[in-house]
């Protein structure tokens, strides 16, 4: 028998499917049932899989990491207990909403919240998206782990704790849904928080790891539970007394534009990007702004961007690490000031690359790593390098750079 088969036969055997009428039972002593989905929340903890997936007029399912037919994530896998209506899912989510959450569920059609399963202390917590899909309910929930792990233990490179050492200034953590920024992030928040008596801030939707207070103090504050909105968040943030701000998400023009605005004030403030390399981070970013604002907004990154992390994950050869993340690490320095200010982003990993002695990696030097290490085989490299070619030079030892080889 596979593991997969393994894991889907005891994943059927703790979910069983019910209906709507179930939600508001009665257990017989007067008290009220737990939350209906809680059942499905609760399979994917002893399961120890990643993801669940509900939709209407469809059975459960929930991503296997490892698992044959999917891509690098892993493969979906449907659990036994038949197929879900809309009105039970549609049901079950509002009783995890706060009355202001329903509203703006009503509103939008979609809703971002987490949601906690067990005691205060030892709870797991999810990132739930619920949303409407062709006029009926569908939800997507991620587990997300209560350890807030180190560096070494990401198997990052060691210029992260650098990164971490800004006074002031935009760090920002770039990759696409799912590459594991919000945990390098909870990493890098909770270094500062063993090593300084700093207040951190974060403005999240929703809140994904819980800190506990060590020698940092940190104030962790949830658009639609503490605040409406990531505009109002911010207007107020001056007045807290921050030395460090986490903003979620770098979605729109305002936020990005009270980032730069706390950074120029000095503080450090980090965020992150949807892009897929240190370059391209940068053509994002001027993308929220309009033509007329771009030049000034090249300056303000010119003077406050830090540094930026783009980040990947990958499936390993080890069956400890199911996956690793790949990197590209750009440090700012006088001549990636100058790129940017010249408007020659596409020369940026010409520096990166002949900076890796300042704490710089290109994703390329990063995938040979990994391979030498044994955390990744060649096919695996060859599948997510920007460049095969270049990649192969890499692997033969050869580096490259805008000059031509660089040794």
């Amino acid at each position: 028998m596979s593991d997969t088969t393994t894991q889907d036969e005891m994943l059927s055997q703790e979910v069983v499917g019910q209906e709507a009428q179930d939600i508001l039972a009665d257990t017989g002593d007067g008290k009220r049932k737990e939350p209906a989905l809680n059942r499905y929340f609760k399979a994917v903890v002893k399961m120890k899989v990643s993801d669940l997936h509900l939709k209407s007029d469809a059975p459960a399912a929930v991503r296997v990491k490892g698992a044959s037919g999917g891509r690098s994530k892993g493969a979906l896998r449907p659990l036994t207990g038949g197929v879900l209506t809309h009105e039970f899912i549609y049901n079950g989510v509002l009783e995890l909403l706060n009355p202001k959450q329903r509203v703006l569920f009503d509103e939008k059609g979609a809703i971002d919240f987490a949601y906690d399963i067990g005691e205060p202390g030892d709870a797991d917590r999810f990132r739930v998206n619920a949303f409407l899909q062709r006029g009926k309910m569908a939800l997507a929930a991620r587990r997300v782990t209560r350890e807030i792990r180190r560096f070494d233990q990401l198997f990052l490179p060691p210029s992260m704790e650098e990164v971490c050492h800004f006074r002031e200034g935009i760090v920002l953590l770039a990759g696409v849904t799912g590459s594991g920024k919000s945990t390098t992030i909870a990493a890098m928040l909770d270094w500062i928080n063993e090593r300084e008596a700093v207040h951190i801030i974060t403005v999240e939707d929703p809140i994904e790891y819980l800190f506990a207070d060590k020698k940092a103090r940190i104030n962790q504050r949830e658009i639609g539970i503490d605040v409406p909105n990531f505009h109002d968040a911010l207007k107020y943030l001056m007045r807290e007394d921050p030395d460090i701000v986490l903003v979620g998400e770098m979605r729109d023009l305002e936020t990005f534009a009270a980032a730069v605005h706390a950074a120029e004030t000095g503080h450090l403030v980090l965020g992150t990007i949807h892009a897929s390399s240190c370059a391209q981070t940068i053509s994002r970013i001027l993308d929220l702004f309009p033509e007329n604002e771009r030049k000034a907004m090249r300056q303000a990154l010119e003077f406050n961007l830090k540094a930026v992390i783009c980040q990947k994950l990958l499936k390993s050869c080890s069956s400890k690490t199911p996956v690793v993340p790949c990197v590209e690490v750009m440090i700012t320095n006088p001549s990636i000031r100058k790129l940017i200010r010249e408007e020659r982003d596409n020369e940026l990993i010409d520096v990166i690359r002949a900076s890796y002695d300042d704490g710089m990696v290109d994703f390329n030097e990063y995938l040979r790593r990994l391979v030498d290490t044994g955390f990744i085989d060649h096919a695996t490299a060859y599948e997510a390098s920007p460049n095969l070619d270049e990649l192969r030079m890499v692997l033969k030892g050869i580096r490259t750079g805008g000059g031509g080889i660089l040794g």
